[in-house]
């Protein structure tokens, strides 16, 4: 009977033997028939065929079409109008005009038309020489010298376009990054849950050969029925984790899977074979740059700032319309008749001082409050816009020390408690060898065995941990697509 025992006991040894080695190297090699799923995999599936990266794109889109919109105000445009009045088998007037304006980004718009007006009581302004055929052609163009010189409001609107392109870049940015950052954190749930759960699950499996060798020894009289008592409850402790366990990593698959689309929009759900991975040899590796690198990179590239700078220059485009607001309306235009053609085909030279029309047409409010009111009002966005940047420049900066911080002592952490996981061992195997010398029992070894696990799973957690805070310090610093390189 005393041959059993020893028996039972060298399985025992062996057995927490293979149980630390395994839950610390042989735990992350994968069977042939799991499929690695990286978090690069996982970032690629989302910016290719994710609704949410889809319709942020329509963003450049929109983008696009407010250019186009507001360049719509520069377009050519032709224009006719055509009038006439007959009363009593008379013709009071017939006139009609045709013309062609091609407006450009300086101030001036020339235009080119010809027009053609008869009757018997046609007003004498509009009275063209019956020698041209009662027709007239005329060139001129038209120029604001007071309000709108150097910018109106069909220039601000482009200029406004222009930068809601650069806005809407880094709200998509910012919309991408977030939703990148929320699969990293359930990318590393999902990796701890995997990874402890195959590590409790050989713990499961190593505490129910333990209880069938004791009840097997407690068969033959070499163990007591309370080392027999002790086993069913390990083993009854461990399959509860293992369970848990595999809950916890089933429900973190199954929001990974909210993440997985085809090509076509298609849901799709994370295979039952895919296993997370951690690519670098030493996950605990800090890869990073510096606090100083990532803090310009955040004044530089951060989303919010960006937009925030964007708003600065619209709202300075405002105040340049709104001061030019402040000047008179003072628009001259000059049209050359008949010059350098004739409706009858004939040429003849420019000539300034004959055959034009000349306008001019001047305005001015006295108070001009409503004016200085816009300006002001613009002035003071400017100022609030300033200190909301000031502000979210610093709350940004202080975010990146902040995650920078926790990333570095994390680290140190992991380290002290890989070490800690390892010095549990060599407990575990002390305490092995006062049982085979008869000074210890089964009880001592469960509670060396459950340190132990403990402290092997929360290793895996403080890894997982670590790498989220990678994912959410490229976020803090608005890094696009949460990668350097």
């Amino acid at each position: 009977m005393r041959i059993i025992f020893i028996l039972f006991l060298s399985f025992y040894f062996t057995m927490a033997k293979a149980q630390t080695r395994s839950s610390l190297d042989s735990v992350f090699v994968l069977p042939d028939t799991v499929v690695a799923f990286t978090i690069e995999s996982l970032y690629t599936t989302i910016l290719e065929s994710h609704p949410i990266v889809k319709q942020t794109r329509l963003l450049s889109e929109v983008a696009k079409q407010e250019i186009r919109l507001a360049r719509g105000s520069f377009d050519p445009k032709i224009e006719t109008r055509l009038s006439t009045k007959e009363l009593n088998n008379k013709e009071y007037y017939n006139k009609w005009i045709a013309a062609f304006t091609v407006p450009t980004w300086l101030p001036l718009d020339p235009k080119v038309g010809i027009e053609q007006n008869s009757g018997l009581f046609i007003d004498p302004e509009n009275t063209v020489p019956a020698a041209d055929n009662n027709q007239q052609i005329f060139t001129g163009i038209s120029l604001p010298v007071g309000k709108g010189l150097l910018i109106d409001d069909r220039r601000a609107a482009l200029l406004q376009a222009k930068l809601f392109t650069k806005m809407a870049e880094a709200e998509q940015i910012k919309l991408i990054n977030k939703i990148l950052l929320e699969a990293a954190k359930d990318y590393w749930q999902w990796y701890y849950h995997y990874y402890n759960y195959r590590l409790l699950s050989q713990n499961a499996t190593i505490a129910k050969e333990i209880f069938s060798r004791v009840k097997l020894n407690a068969t033959f009289g070499e163990a007591s029925g309370v080392d027999t008592v002790q086993a069913k409850i390990t083993l009854q402790q461990r399959l509860v984790e293992q369970q848990e366990s595999y809950l916890e990593f089933t429900l973190a698959g199954i929001r990974i899977s909210n993440y997985l689309w085809d090509a076509s929009g298609g849901p799709l759900s994370l295979s039952s074979k895919a296993a997370p991975v951690l690519e670098r040899n030493d996950g605990t590796l800090l890869e990073l740059q510096t606090l100083s690198e990532l803090t310009l990179l955040a004044k530089e590239n951060h989303p919010e700032l960006i937009k925030l700078g964007v708003k600065l220059d619209q709202l300075e485009i405002d105040r340049k319309l709104a001061a030019e607001y402040l000047k008179p309306r003072l628009d001259l235009s000059y049209t050359f008749l008949n010059q350098p053609i004739r409706p009858t085909g004939e040429f003849q030279p420019f000539t300034l001082g004959d055959n034009y029309k000349f306008g001019l047409d001047f305005s001015m409010p006295i108070l001009i409050r409503k004016e200085r009111a816009k300006l002001a009002q613009t002035r003071i966005k400017i100022k609030s816009t300033d200190y909301e940047l000031t502000q979210t420049q610093r709350e940004i900066i202080n975010q990146v020390n902040s995650v920078y911080n926790q990333i570095i002592t994390t680290n140190k952490i992991i380290d002290q408690q890989n070490a800690m996981a390892h010095n549990y061992e060599r407990l575990l195997q002390a305490e092995l060898l006062n049982l085979e010398n008869g000074e210890s029992d089964l009880f001592k070894i469960n509670v060396q065995q459950e340190k132990l696990i403990q402290s092997q799973s929360k290793l895996l957690k403080l890894k997982a941990e670590y790498e989220k805070l990678k994912a959410t310090l490229y976020w803090a610093a608005g890094i696009r697509n949460l990668k350097t390189e």
